[in-house]
């Protein structure tokens, strides 16, 4: 039959009447929708109400309590544990770091090479190591690439996360969400024989990912390399990023002033001044460590940040001069062959999340200033020590050499620069890739189930001395853990109440007016929509069982269906909240939230049509 035809059996067809467990389930989801769109809690504390409500409203969500906290004990989330795990492996010998060296090697100078080396490695990479923690080390690299090439990050960091998208796309294990996805399609196959659904195989569907990858890979080296802004100058320092040139000021403590005797605590500590003191100069001796408690003298110069207002004050009211200030990095810190001006991105996970850097205590932790906050597309340059701080946000950070390590080495930071006294297991980079390869195979192979190979990797690397046993439990995202786990069972319901065959009938009805393909499309363009706006793991929970319902609805290759919704949620360009990878280059790039709507809503219809034309050739359409 023709992919045009619409087959009979659709038209004149009734919709199910909707129950009072149906409008629970959907009050339940709209809610969801609600919290994970608006951030008022983070994403993995809205999974867990989520899972709370469908346990107590258990006659209506027909969610058992032993169905509730099934999420915990999921194929799927055992997986991308364990995934989670190898994939720190991998990181802790260094080698993507070594491949990103290499990388900026071959690119030099010539933007070209620069982006096609950024694209080029990223995507293959994150085939096989999962890809939020690929770019999480490639962002200081490929920062770091830029401005030695005197080429934009903003011309270079997007594509970096496209491109981790994209490949993503290539293996069962790219990402978190093909594996969710493989194990819904599993339960549904098992529930329903007649859908013909089963769990992914490790290459299922790579040679769909490789087109994707391919026709995205040109796109962004042709057309998304025209539509990408150079919103931070190749050449432009960050205290000329940041525009900080006003909010730096060196003052003198005169004879008279009455800030002599006092520590700079006592004299300038006040928070409802906000003013921090940077650095004390006295008699051409500079001091940039911790100065709460060093007494001042006459005739010292003090180098703030505050703002104009502020600093006008308290001129007058403390006996100070005002004898200008840095206006470059190189004035900041004159001499100092060690950055200690950094950019640091809060990447999910981080003790940060949710708090302020007042609550935070983050200057004392790592004797640390913060010059300015980027939040969302926004600089925040004076009293940002209250601003909640949320994933992908940005603190321009003035610390000592020693306290930057610790920044550097520390998970709860991205810091947006590469530093070369990293630690790294380098003679491990053998057995781990070793134990990856074999994690790789055996499921390829139908020897063990990926969920066995995976945990039997994160004991192979313990053994092997790849990871120590301390760094299991640090090595995983535990809110991503916690948002699957609350999930799961949310698509529970959504097929025992019977949501899911209501919503895949009122879908189904449109193949009155377009072909399987047209309804194909539609729920890739649904399913791109609402990741742009939720967890991309949340979106297959949701779209999966309606999709498959739908499938079997209009005789459709329910297979296909779930293949669309799986990479249309792994592949959410037209946001920065869309996907983690995209929070974590929106502060070093310098965007706005228009930049990813501008490069990435093309890419995105166009790997519609080239997705679903894949899969309609590779599979076909029809049941």
């Amino acid at each position: 039959m023709s992919l045009f035809v619409v087959p009979p059996l659709i038209r004149g067809t009734a919709l199910a009447p909707v129950t009072g467990d149906m409008l629970v389930t959907f009050a339940i989801i709209l809610l969801a929708l609600v919290l994970f769109t608006t951030e008022w809690l983070p994403i993995d504390v809205t999974a867990i109400l989520v899972m709370v409500l469908l346990m107590v409203l258990e006659p209506w969500t027909q969610i058992s309590p032993q169905e509730g906290i099934s999420g915990f004990a999921s194929p799927a989330t055992i997986t991308v544990l364990a995934m989670l795990i190898l994939s720190t492996g991998i990181n802790r010998t260094g080698i993507v770091q070594t491949l990103g060296r290499k990388m900026a090697a071959f690119a030099g100078v010539d933007k070209r090479k620069q982006l096609a080396a950024t694209i080029g490695v990223t995507g293959p990479v994150s085939g096989f190591v999962n890809n939020t923690p690929v770019v999480a080390i490639l962002v200081p690299v490929i920062a770091d690439l830029a401005h030695n090439g005197k080429t934009s990050p903003s011309k270079l960091l997007i594509p970096l996360s496209f491109a981790s998208m994209l490949g993503g796309t290539l293996t069962l294990i790219g990402t978190s969400t093909n594996i969710l996805a493989s194990d819904i399609a599993a339960q549904l196959g098992a529930e329903s024989p007649e859908l013909g659904l089963h769990a992914f195989e490790m290459f299922e569907f790579t040679k769909l990912g490789v087109v994707v990858f391919a026709v995205g890979a040109v796109y962004l080296m042709t057309v998304g390399v025209r539509l990408l802004p150079e919103r931070v100058p190749a050449e432009e320092d960050l205290v000329e990023e940041y525009a900080l040139q006003e909010y730096l000021a060196d003052v003198v403590v005169t004879a008279n002033s009455p800030l002599v005797g006092q520590t700079v605590d006592e004299a300038l500590g006040d928070d409802e001044l906000d003013i921090d003191v940077l650095q004390l100069i006295r008699d051409g001796e500079r001091f940039s460590e911790p100065l709460a408690h060093r007494e001042i003298h006459e005739s010292d110069t003090l180098r703030l940040r505050t703002n104009r207002g502020t600093l006008e004050q308290i001129l007058d009211a403390e006996g100070l001069t005002f004898v200008g200030g840095p206006r470059t990095e190189d004035d900041l810190h004159p001499g100092e062959d060690e950055p200690v001006l950094v950019e640091v991105v809060v990447p999910s996970g981080s003790f940060l999340v949710g708090e302020t850097l007042a609550s935070s205590t983050f200057r004392q932790r790592y004797d640390a200033n913060v010059l300015a906050f980027r939040t969302r597309g926004e600089v925040v340059r004076d009293r940002f020590e209250d601003i909640r701080i949320r994933v992908g946000d940005t603190l321009l950070v003035q610390a000592p050499p020693d306290s930057l390590t610790r920044l550097v080495r520390n998970e709860d930071f991205i810091v947006a620069h590469e530093f070369d006294d990293a630690d790294y297991r380098g003679e491990k980079i053998p057995f781990a890739v070793g134990i990856l390869a074999g994690v790789v195979a055996l499921p390829a192979l139908n020897v063990l189930p990926i969920v066995v190979s995976a945990l039997a990797g994160v004991v192979a690397m313990i053994l092997t001395g790849v990871l120590k046993p301390n760094e299991l439990y640090k090595s995983v995202e535990w809110n991503v853990i916690f948002l699957l786990a609350g999930v799961i069972p949310l698509g529970i319901s959504l097929q025992q109440t019977g949501a899911a065959a209501l919503l895949g009938s009122a879908v189904a009805s449109t193949a009155t007016v377009l072909p399987v393909l047209g309804v194909l499309w539609v729920f890739y363009l649904a399913t791109g929509l609402l990741t742009s706006v939720i967890s991309n793991n949340a979106s297959v929970v949701l779209m999966i069982p309606v999709a498959a319902s739908t499938a079997q609805s209009i005789g459709a290759n329910a297979f296909a269906f779930v293949l669309a919704v799986t990479f249309a949620a792994s592949t959410a360009f037209m946001t920065p909240v869309g996907y983690q990878t995209n929070l974590f280059v929106y502060g070093p790039g310098g965007y706005t939230f228009s930049d990813f709507l501008r490069v990435g809503a093309p890419l995105q219809l166009l790997l519609s049509i080239v997705t679903v034309l894949g899969i309609a050739f590779f599979w076909g359409v029809r049941a």
